[in-house]
């Protein structure tokens, strides 16, 4: 397969991710109904496994990865497809997928919050306008007439998925620091693999088999969340990287909690109220803010020498 895609195929695989992980979100709403957060992330990871290593034997993908790739494919597996993937499904089932994805989403945020504090990066004053921009969009659905403070579920809900996020950013910070051997695409599947073992093993542990009763529409559920929302959507994901820029990617992905809560509200009949969006449209502007004004500034300055 080529290393690079056109403009047309590259923005097609790029629709499919945001459609994909924006799906995903209210079909894991589902999935958690059924079964425990452990083993909802575990079989959706055996799914995607067999998936990717279709996808990636088909393009000649599949290599033994070098010794000094092993810390990002622990840094992946772990932070990424297993804590959030897990604190996900776990805060997911006590809150509206709508609110969820929102929360999730503040991913860039804490990593243009935590980078600079980390000696990472460098805090600009875009990143932090677009970082106290989006903190108030956060506060906006944390707000006691947007989800239920009486309720410790809910809060419980809200502080994991925002502290999947977190994770996420760790991730995140260590990705753009790792010196990679293999490309992000040949190591997927050696990411997919350590997390599915470590969730099959965690789950095993804590929840015993899993007993769930099975129907078609469970079975599709899950075929969509390991096939679409997972192997497909890091695949597109990874070739998407070679063709577009880094800033349309970032400022892309923002997409992903609008078609979120616009599926909720189609596939569960979620209501969209008014701090949602509010908070949706502080946290998106946010995101554009850091990323775009941080990008812009950095031209200006390479531009005057």
């Amino acid at each position: 397969m080529n290393s690079s895609l056109s403009p047309r195929t590259a923005v097609g695989l790029f629709l499919i991710v945001v459609l994909a992980w924006g799906v995903n979100w209210s079909v894991t709403k589902q999935l958690v109904q059924f079964l425990p957060p452990l083993w909802t992330s575990a079989i959706r990871s055996w799914i995607a496994l067999a998936g990717l290593f279709v996808i990636l034997g088909l393009s000649n993908n599949l290599v033994i990865p070098e010794r000094r790739d092993i810390p990002v494919i622990l840094s992946v597996a772990l932070l990424h497809m297993t804590v959030f993937s897990v604190l996900v499904a776990a805060g997911v089932r006590f809150l509206p997928a709508s609110k969820a994805i929102v929360l999730g989403y503040t991913t860039p945020l804490w990593v243009a919050i935590s980078a600079p504090l980390l000696g990472k990066d460098t805090l600009t004053a875009p990143k932090l306008a677009g970082a106290l921009l989006g903190l108030v969009g956060l506060a906006v659905i944390l707000n006691p007439t947007s989800i239920d403070w009486t309720n410790a579920n809910v809060l419980l809900g809200a502080g994991m998925v925002i502290l999947a996020a977190i994770s996420w950013a760790g991730n995140i910070i260590y990705i753009r620091a790792h010196r990679w051997i293999a490309s992000p695409l040949q190591l997927l599947i050696w990411q997919v693999l350590v997390a599915t073992i470590v969730l099959t093993g965690s789950a095993t542990v804590a929840d015993g088999l899993p007993h769930a009763q099975w129907s078609w529409r469970l079975v599709l559920l899950f075929l969509y969340s390991g096939l679409i929302g997972t192997a497909l959507a890091y695949w597109a994901m990874s070739m998407v990287n070679k063709s577009i820029s880094a800033l349309t990617t970032s400022l892309g992905t923002t997409a992903t909690p609008l078609v979120g809560i616009a599926t909720a509200a189609i596939l569960l009949g979620e209501p969209i109220d008014i701090s949602l969006g509010i908070a949706a449209a502080l946290i998106v502007t946010g995101i554009g803010l850091a990323t775009l004004g941080d990008r812009l500034l950095r031209r200006q300055a390479t531009a005057s020498g």
